[in-house]
């Protein structure tokens, strides 16, 4: 899946959880989202995104605000986790 694909999604994402009341609570939305309905690879095509654009922004394309944070904020949570 290309990396624009991924960045729409994710904001989709946040501009539902944006409508929460409380910005900890939208936080954990977007993250606990992309965590239980993302595969591996789309996490790790995020956040590799991340880790060349730290603002998360590139010619083009951009996260928003709240996925830009929830996603930073959560990251370790959203790394795929190593099976043995």
């Amino acid at each position: 899946m290309k990396i624009e694909q991924l960045i729409k999604m994710a904001n989709q994402i946040g501009d539902f959880f944006a409508a929460m009341p409380d910005r900890d609570e939208g936080l954990d939305g977007v993250a606990s989202h992309i965590e239980k309905f993302w595969e591996p690879r789309m996490r790790t095509a995020l956040l590799n995104f991340l880790d060349t654009h730290p603002n998360g922004a590139a010619p083009g394309i951009g996260l928003n605000e709240l996925t830009l944070a929830a996603v930073s904020k959560y990251r370790d949570r959203l790394l795929p986790r190593k099976v043995a």
